[in-house]
C-alpha cells in the first residue's frame, strides 16, 4: 500500500508456531482471550520495507535471522528476508535506515549475519531505553557489531520526512513503533487479533504487562479515531484497518 507518498511493502520473513521452552497454549499466552486449550498460535513474522518519494528506503525489523540465530531455539529459522527484499527489488546495500522495534530475537536477528552488519550502508535506530535495558548477550549479538551505524533516539524521532518512530514501552522498555500518515507499524504492541477487541488482554511475555496495556489501548484508540491502519508483526494479514 501507499500512505502519504510512502510505499509500504510487507515482507513475510517466516511462518510457524512457537517452539522450545517458550511454547505455551494460547490460554496462557493471552489470558482471557477466549481460546481453547487445543488452539495453537501460528505466528507470521512480518518485516516491512518503506520507500519514500525520494527513493529512500527504511527497513522495519529484520526477522528471525539465519539458522544459527538466537531465535533458532524457538522460531522457524532460517528467515527469508533476503529473498523478500529481492522480490520487491531492493538489495541489502540499498537500505538507508533500519528501525529495530525492539531487541527480541524474532525482530532483531537479521540485523547482523556472520558477525557483520547485514545492511552495511544503513543507520540503525534504537531507543536509548531499549539499549540500556538489554542483556549483554543481545548487545553483543545485535548492537555492538553495528558500531557507528547505531542511531540512539529518545522518544519520538524523524527517520525521514513523513516517517517517524514513537516510543511505546511495555512489551520491552524501549519498544518503538513507526508512523507514516495514518499507518502505524506496531511491532509487538499488538500481538494477536484478540487484543484488537480487548486491548486489556495481556501477553505472557510482555516485560511490563500493565504498561503494555496502557500503551496498546492508547495507540489503538488513536488509530481507530483516525480510521487508520495498523501493520502488525505477527497477524496472518499484515494490514488491518481500524474504525470502520
Amino acid at each position: 500500500m501507499t500512505v502519504a507518498g510512502v510505499e509500504v511493502f510487507p515482507l513475510c520473513n517466516a511462518v510457524g508456531p512457537m517452539g522450545g521452552t517458550v511454547r505455551r497454549p494460547l490460554t496462557e499466552l493471552f489470558p482471557g482471550g477466549g481460546h481453547r486449550e487445543t488452539d495453537e498460535w501460528v505466528l507470521h513474522f512480518h518485516c516491512y520495507l518503506l520507500r519514500d518519494a525520494a527513493g529512500r528506503t527504511v527497513l522495519v525489523d529484520t526477522g528471525v535471522g539465519p539458522e544459527d540465530s538466537p531465535a533458532a531455539s524457538w522460531a522457524p529459522v532460517p528467515g527469508v528476508l533476503g529473498a523478500e527484499l529481492a522480490r520487491v527489488g531492493v538489495a541489502a546495500e540499498e537500505i538507508d535506515a533500519v528501525v529495530v522495534t525492539h531487541l527480541h530475537s524474532d525482530h532483531a536477528s537479521g540485523v547482523v549475519v556472520g558477525g557483520s552488519p547485514a545492511f552495511p550502508n544503513a543507520r540503525h535506530l534504537l531507543q536509548r531505553a531499549e539499549i540500556e535495558a538489554a542483556e549483554e548477550t543481545a548487545l553483543d549479538r545485535f548492537v555492538r557489531p553495528l558500531g557507528e551505524r547505531v542511531q540512539v533516539v529518545e522518544g519520538g524521532a524523524e527517520v525521514f520526512p513523513g516517517i517517524r518512530v514513537l516510543h511505546t514501552p511495555g512489551h520491552t522498555p524501549g519498544h518503538q513503533v513507526v508512523r507514516v500518515g495514518d499507518l502505524v507499524l506496531t511491532g509487538d504492541v499488538v500481538l494477536h487479533p484478540v487484543q484488537l477487541a480487548d486491548p486489556s488482554i495481556p501477553y505472557l511475555y510482555d516485560d511490563d504487562p500493565d504498561l503494555a496495556v496502557v500503551t496498546r489501548t492508547k495507540l489503538l484508540e488513536q488509530v481507530e479515531a483516525e480510521r487508520g491502519v495498523i501493520a502488525t508483526a505477527h497477524f496472518a494479514e499484515p494490514f488491518t484497518r481500524l474504525g470502520g
